[in-house]
């Protein structure tokens, strides 16, 4: 029997081939700075876009309940093996659809409707999954928050202690979403042993950092680690769960079938072509830059006058207060991005403004670094984007359309990985 060709996207969806072409010039063409985002290797794009796609796994390597398992246990038995070997970890479940989800895995795993979990507040750098109130896990169980000192914006071990100690929650998040500075998970791990607490070290923003070793590991301190595979880890759009030995059973619980069904398989193949990447001595050098070029556009913004959270930043992450610059952070980025710099708009600690219309921006470097950036580019950005900011104030349009020219002009000299011009 004759089986037709598949045809090719832009023969079978033409439409949908030229959206994707023209996000994939969009991304070629922009100073892609959202701290949570990231360019994957042509070999991860190549993975994901696998006939793995078209199989159910439902269970665990050698414990499914559909047959013709045969080759994607091995597909996820590698990944598995590559994220304990990677980053020291004695369990690794790398099924989580994504970073939320992994999170939602602890509450089942170790707590029950009602039970008392603590975190970082949102609008301190922490993250809606770790007991905000807008959240399913701020609705369904007692959420109590921790704050960054005003002065300084780092975080109070003496407040966590005390109010640990007062609250005495079952499970302590660490890590959050606009986080600029090193995460001390000592610190945690002492408090949360005090009170009895489950640790979680939330290192989605991180991983690639801790992979390449320009983060101190979460690993000997926290009992789960969560995270997702994109970001700084350069992988698709996934995410793991670390564990120690005795967290593993509940957390596999958890995730399967406590709260999904099959894996996403190409998902799956994709993390672990990104977790082959992070093992390689190139990727310690990438890490390391991607600080270097926070550090240095961080103090090339300081030098325009620009207010940094925590007055700079150990990571991938600039956390900006605009209130000096008299302009808010959603018009602030909304004209960086008609200038070609793309970021978004956050709150800031202490902010006196509305979430939806924050005082703040938040960027990160791990982008720009995967597109050969260094830190001698870090003056010309932190100059465009003061005369971007600058232009939104005075609804210069032209000035940002020179900026963007400007701003493409020199990413057509950094190659953009899986794009061909």
């Amino acid at each position: 029997m004759h089986v037709p060709p598949i045809p090719s996207l832009s023969s079978a969806d033409p439409q949908l081939a030229e959206l994707i072409h023209a996000e994939a010039a969009r991304q070629h063409d922009s100073l892609r700075m959202i701290a949570s985002e990231n360019y994957v290797s042509q070999a991860v794009l190549e993975a994901t876009g696998t006939v793995l796609t078209n199989k159910y796994s439902e269970g665990y390597a050698g414990r499914r309940y559909y047959e013709g398992q045969q080759v994607v246990d091995q597909v996820e038995t590698l990944a598995v093996d590559r994220a304990k070997a990677l980053f020291g970890a004695a369990h690794a479940n790398v099924q989580p659809y994504s970073g939320s989800p992994a999170n939602l895995a602890v509450y089942l795993a170790f707590l029950a409707p009602g039970d008392t979990v603590m975190g970082m507040a949102l609008p301190m750098g922490g993250h809606l999954t770790h007991g905000w109130s807008v959240s399913a896990t701020g609705r369904w169980f007692r959420p109590v928050q921790y704050s960054v000192a005003r002065a300084t914006g780092l975080v109070d071990f003496d407040e966590v202690r005390d109010l640990a100690r007062r609250e005495r929650p079952k499970v302590i998040f660490c890590g959050g979403t606009a986080i600029p500075r090193t995460i001390d998970f000592a610190a945690f791990a002492e408090v949360a042993r005090e009170v009895g607490a489950v640790l979680v070290a939330d290192i989605a923003h991180i991983a690639g950092l801790v992979a390449g070793g320009a983060h101190p590991s979460p690993v000997g301190h926290a009992d789960v680690i969560t995270t997702t595979t994109h970001k700084t880890l350069r992988g698709p759009r996934g995410a793991m769960i670390l564990t120690t030995e005795e967290c593993a059973k509940p957390i596999d619980k958890a995730v399967f079938p406590g709260l999904q069904g099959g894996p996403h398989n190409h998902t799956t193949a994709g993390i672990a072509v990104a977790l082959h990447e992070a093992a390689q001595p190139a990727f310690r050098e990438y890490a390391a830059q991607v600080v270097a070029n926070a550090r240095a556009l961080a103090a090339e913004l300081t030098g325009r006058g620009f207010d940094l959270v925590s007055g700079g930043t150990d990571n991938h992450l600039v956390l900006v207060d605009l209130t000096s610059k008299q302009i808010g952070g959603k018009p602030a980025a909304q004209a960086l991005d008609r200038a070609g710099i793309e970021l978004n708009y956050n709150t800031v600690p202490y902010d006196t403004r509305k979430p939806f219309d924050p005082s703040g921006i938040r960027l990160g470097t791990a982008a720009l670094t995967t597109r050969g950036l260094t830190p001698a580019d870090m003056p010309q950005v932190a100059a465009w984007m003061d005369e971007a900011v600058t232009a939104a104030l005075k609804d210069d349009e032209p000035t940002l359309g020179r900026i963007a020219g400007e701003v493409r002009d020199l990413l057509s000299r950094h190659p953009m990985p899986g794009y061909a011009a």
